[in-house]
C-alpha cells in the first residue's frame, strides 16, 4: 500500500510539472505512466490500478490546469495495467490487436468528449481519419518506447534494488 501511495505521489508531481511546462507536457504525462508500470512490476496489477485511480483523482483535485490529468486518464495512466495483462497472451498479433483496440476506444472517448473544444475545424470526418491513423502510428511508437523503458527499469533499477 505504501509503495502504491509513493508511486501515486510521484505521478501527481510529474503531472503537476507537465501542467506548468509549456512545451513537452505530453512527454511528461507519458513519462508519468512509468510509475504505474513500476507499481505493476513491483507489486502486481492491483497496485498499478491503485496508482492510476489515486493519481487520477488527486491530479484532478490538486492540479489547477486539468489538461495533464485528463490526458493521463484518457491515454497514459491505465495503459501499463492493460499492457501487463495483454502481454501475458502468447500470440503477438492478438496482443497488438487488443492494445490497438484499447487505444482506439480511448481515442473515441476523447473524440466525443473533446472534439469541439480541442479540435475545432478538424472535427469533421476527414480530420477524424487523419487523427485515427496518426494516433495509431504514434501509439505504436509509444508502445515500443514504453517497452524499452520497462526493460531499462527491469535491467537497471529492479536489479539494483535486490
Amino acid at each position: 500500500m505504501a509503495l502504491s501511495a509513493l508511486f501515486a505521489a510521484l505521478t501527481v508531481m510529474i503531472l503537476y510539472f507537465a501542467s506548468i511546462w509549456p512545451t513537452g507536457w505530453v512527454g511528461l504525462v507519458a513519462a508519468a505512466s512509468m510509475f504505474t508500470a513500476a507499481a505493476v512490476i513491483e507489486a502486481g496489477v492491483p497496485s498499478g490500478a491503485y496508482v492510476f485511480i489515486i493519481s487520477s483523482a488527486l491530479g484532478m483535485l490538486i492540479i489547477p490546469n486539468r489538461s495533464s490529468p485528463i490526458l493521463y486518464m484518457l491515454f497514459f495512466g491505465y495503459y501499463p495495467v492493460i499492457k501487463s495483462l495483454v502481454e501475458r497472451i502468447g500470440n503477438v498479433a492478438a496482443q497488438w490487436a487488443l492494445k490497438l483496440l484499447a487505444f482506439n476506444i480511448s481515442l473515441t472517448v476523447a473524440w466525443f468528449l473533446l472534439r469541439e473544444l480541442v479540435l475545432g475545424q478538424y472535427a469533421d470526418i476527414p480530420g477524424a481519419v487523419v487523427i485515427y491513423l496518426g494516433g495509431n502510428a504514434v501509439f505504436a511508437l509509444f508502445d515500443y518506447g514504453f517497452t524499452k523503458l520497462i526493460w531499462f527499469y527491469l535491467d537497471r533499477v529492479k536489479r539494483l534494488s535486490k
